[in-house]
């Protein structure tokens, strides 16, 4: 048998449980609902870090942040060998579209043979969406991804028609890279969609998909505060969303997101389709995931930068040669798509923090980073635990996976759990290099005398807030 073609879909901010496989109530989402139907859906599939572009470096590599040295959306990515440029290498026909977010130059090929670029920043000069968008006599649009800023998170309707959204754009041109195929070449294609990322602009009339009027509220749980750390507080600052709740725009929030999948649900229909039509579509891998989710509200909070589900919890769908219909409960991470995916290729493996999904077990500890020293948010996930240590709180969670679903309390303080809590510790101190020789008993500022819990105060904590004002520049990237 040939070996099989690859196309692996990326969407950016997209939370597990915002597609109806993952069961969501609300939410259409039938083509890749149908993917999952007939391929394998992993449940506990964490990215390494929870922000774009170190989640994404170590899709590309196989490694974890602290191994490519990616902590944050500033960080320049490594140099050295890609999923693409294996792929490349072992006579792929590689093509990328849509949104790559690599750094530090921003049009690289990382191994691609070839690119359709469109990143949310640049100019028609440099980018191949905003040079087509001006081609098609819409070069007035000013903000063509949707206005940010004070309105990142204010929902907005596109300001260009359907056929013109970026999101549609994606799928004419990864249908139009299938067209240009030689039959006898397997190929990699990447559509990478920065859908459904803020701010939230689906095209008429997409945006009346779901009424805003019956959207559910946020989850709030009674002890949701106690699982918050500084980035949350950060985020929001910068996001413009620390002013207070407002019910009706959290409803319209949640509305527009959940339009902005099922607009991409759509878009990927349609390349599922054409890859039917040529007969290919039972010979490709298909692999669908997103870089780290959304808060969406959730605990008051908006944005990610935090290993709660609603951040660091993403879709990972495995469909084709190698993938029989199942439900993988155990933790996955991206690092595991690299090796998955030259697995089906049947090439050779670089050195990889990840394992072929192929052959995930349910005994899988996963592993997640953001930020570094004294700033550093660390994640340890078992099948029944997620641990967390966050340096600029100086605090602990502990959060049971199987008894608590819905992350409502931390539980790193209950004393009938300290066997569970050392355990972890040390499973975080042994993998991450920051935290070697750490006395968590001594750096746990909750656990001091006159420090109520969550009220951080030490250096780290300090440099946040600091920086807070400054940090809105971050929104430019993420």
């Amino acid at each position: 048998m040939s070996r099989p073609n690859i196309w692996l879909i990326l969407c950016d901010q997209l939370r597990a449980d915002a597609l109806g496989c993952y069961g969501n109530p609300i939410v259409e989402t039938p083509a890749i609902d149908e993917l999952a139907a007939t391929g394998a859906l992993y449940t506990s599939a964490y990215t390494p870090s929870p922000v774009c572009v170190p989640a994404r470096a170590s899709l590309i590599s196989g490694r974890e942040p602290h191994v490519n040295e990616c902590y944050d959306n500033g960080s320049p990515m490594p140099d050295g060998p890609t999923l693409m440029s294996e792929l490349t290498a072992a006579g792929y026909r590689t093509h990328g579209v849509g949104k790559m977010h690599f750094t530090p130059d921003g049009d690289a090929l990382r191994g691609f043979q070839s690119r359709d670029s469109e990143e949310e920043f640049g100019t028609a000069d440099s980018d191949d969406y905003l040079a087509w968008v001006e081609k098609e006599g819409y070069g007035h649009v000013e903000y063509p991804h949707g206005l940010r800023d004070e309105m990142y998170y204010v929902p907005q309707l596109s300001q260009l028609p359907a056929e013109l959204h970026p999101t549609t754009w994606v799928a004419d041109r990864s249908i139009t890279f299938l067209h240009e195929q030689n039959e006898d070449e397997p190929f990699f294609l990447w559509s990478s969609f920065i859908a459904p990322h803020p701010p939230f602009t689906p095209p008429s009339p997409w945006h009346r998909r779901y009424p805003a009027s019956l959207m559910p509220d946020p989850h709030l749980p009674v002890s949701g505060d106690g699982l918050l750390t500084a980035y949350n507080r950060l985020q929001n600052r910068y996001k413009y969303r620390d002013g207070g709740r407002d019910r009706r725009l959290e409803q319209l929030i949640r509305s527009y997101y959940y339009a902005s999948v099922t607009y991409v649900d759509h878009q990927i229909g349609r390349v599922v389709t054409e890859l039917k039509r040529r007969g290919q579509f039972e010979n490709t891998v298909i692999v669908l995931t997103a870089d780290h989710g959304e808060f969406l509200g959730d605990y008051g909070c908006f944005g990610k930068r935090s290993f709660l589900d609603a951040a660091a919890r993403v879709p990972m769908i495995c469909r084709g040669p190698g993938f029989g219909p199942a439900e993988i409960d155990g933790p996955v991470s991206l690092v595991d798509v690299l090796p998955t995916l030259l697995t089906a290729a049947d090439t050779m493996i670089p050195a990889t923090d990840g394992v072929p999904l192929q052959s995930a077990r349910s005994d899988r500890v996963v592993f997640g980073q953001f930020q570094q020293g004294e700033l550093g948010l660390y994640a340890v996930i078992t099948e029944r635990w997620k641990y967390i240590w966050s340096a600029p709180d100086g605090k602990e969670y502990l959060i049971d996976r199987r008894w608590d679903r819905g992350e409502t309390s931390n539980r790193a303080y209950n004393v009938r759990l300290r066997d569970v809590l050392l355990e972890l510790r040390a499973q975080a101190a042994g993998h991450f290099p920051d935290l070697a020789g750490t006395d968590f008993d001594v750096a746990n500022r909750p656990l001091k005398v006159g420090a109520a819990p969550g009220d951080g105060g030490g250096d780290g904590l300090a440099a946040l807030e600091r920086d807070a004002d400054a940090a809105t520049i971050v929104v430019q990237w993420e």
